[in-house]
């Protein structure tokens, strides 16, 4: 256990950032299912309404360092090619 205040802080802020990351995860992943059981269901209008919101989100986590950059990006082209194919 931490017994200095300085360390004492660091634990306070570190279960703050894990518990924000933790929710900012969860919602990311959440968004990706709902739009890959769109993409799944061959539903073009749900997946193209879903799109803007979905890569508002991995671009949001891809800032915090949630997730990488390139791993952002190639979620989102991705799903793009899979809205593209959908929509001809």
């Amino acid at each position: 256990m931490a017994n200095t205040y300085s360390a004492l802080k660091r634990v306070r802020q570190t279960e703050r950032r894990t518990e924000f990351n933790r929710k900012s995860k969860s919602r990311l992943r959440h968004q990706i299912r709902s739009m890959r059981r769109a993409l799944q269901d061959k539903d073009a209008k749900a997946a193209g309404a879903l799109l803007p919101q979905t890569f508002s989100i991995i671009d949001r986590a891809a800032k915090t360092g949630l997730i990488k950059k390139n791993t952002a990006a190639r979620y989102k082209s991705k799903l793009h090619l899979r809205v593209k194919a959908l929509a001809q």
